[in-house]
């Protein structure tokens, strides 16, 4: 392990990124991810539902035999992603909720994670937080970065697990309590980003892909919001590599690819981040997850500084 990877205490630094399907970790923070894997740092993705609900988005695999064998499809695919990217990874067992849509779109399934008390539904990831004891985790903010049932809650189960797992009243059969020092929102999908690359695509006249998305877009807070900028693009390949591993899930011929990973590279080479709470000291803005960890000895603390 390099010495960048190391906490004060001699210990590892361990950064947690809780998402609600498989394909999320390569589509949300992955460059990030494939950055610190190669510094050192021990990443576990904690994945929340199997995926089972998810569409058929790759034309070349649009059969019936993907769409009647999915939990299966998805999870070999979380394996292959997971191998790229370095990670490891926990499944929390919960069933995916599916996207409502239309005007009057039907309401969600009976027994999915959409519809659970997310106080009850932390446990297994309480567990998780306790065994790798993350000093940093990332989740999506209170609007679930889109409004997919299950990306909010995750975010709600996310805030639930992190007081759960420092409480030590609560769940001893988990292992000893452990505080995790700073939470992250993932704002990679903040419309300042989508238009530099589109602007760039423009001035060297290529065809953007984001001109219907960027007329329609209506919500501006997350380019505020803002307050770490983690410098990865010397990962960009590997985020798309561990993306096309979701084969089902991904057009390889679609928007996700449609930029030249030279204009990715040159207009935004970042992935971006919210800090909602520290408990160690800290300048804004950031570069680094783990800033204030690398020189700053552990303060643990009960989670009762959330801000959800």
């Amino acid at each position: 392990m390099s010495r960048s990877a190391l906490s004060p205490d001699g210990d590892g630094l361990r950064l947690m990124h809780v998402h609600a399907h498989p394909d999320d970790e390569s589509s949300k923070g992955a460059a990030t991810t494939a950055k610190y894997v190669a510094e050192g740092v021990a990443v576990m993705v904690a994945t929340c539902t199997g995926g089972e609900r998810g569409s058929v988005l790759n034309p070349a695999m649009d059969r019936p035999e993907i769409w009647a064998d999915m939990p299966r499809i998805r999870e070999q695919e979380m394996r292959r992603a997971r191998a790229i990217l370095g990670v490891q990874q926990v499944s929390l067992g919960y069933v995916d909720s599916g996207l409502p849509e239309g005007e009057d779109p039907d309401p969600l399934p009976e027994g999915c994670f959409g519809l659970m008390d997310p106080e009850a539904a932390a446990a297994p990831l309480v567990r998780a937080i306790r065994s790798f004891r993350p000093q940093v985790v990332t989740t999506y903010d209170e609007h679930g970065g889109y409004p997919h049932p299950d990306h909010v809650q995750c975010h709600r189960v996310t805030m639930a697990a992190l007081r759960q797992a420092a409480d030590p009243q609560l769940f001893p059969e988990y292992g000893p309590a452990w505080t995790v020092d700073k939470l992250y929102y993932q704002l990679g999908f903040n419309r300042k980003r989508f238009a530099a690359l589109d602007a760039e695509m423009r001035r060297r006249g290529l065809e953007s892909p984001y001109s219907e998305r960027l007329a329609a877009w209506e919500n501006f807070d997350y380019e505020q919001r803002i307050t770490t900028r983690v410098d990865c693009a010397d990962y960009f390949e590997v985020r798309d590599d561990a993306l096309r591993a979701h084969a089902s899930q991904i057009d390889p011929n679609g928007q996700w690819f449609a930029i030249p990973l030279d204009i990715q590279k040159a207009v935004w080479p970042t992935e971006d981040y919210q800090l909602v709470y520290s408990l160690v000291p800290v300048c804004l803005p950031e570069d680094d997850l783990f800033t204030g960890l690398r020189s700053q000895s552990r303060r643990p603390q009960l989670a009762d500084l959330l801000v959800s």
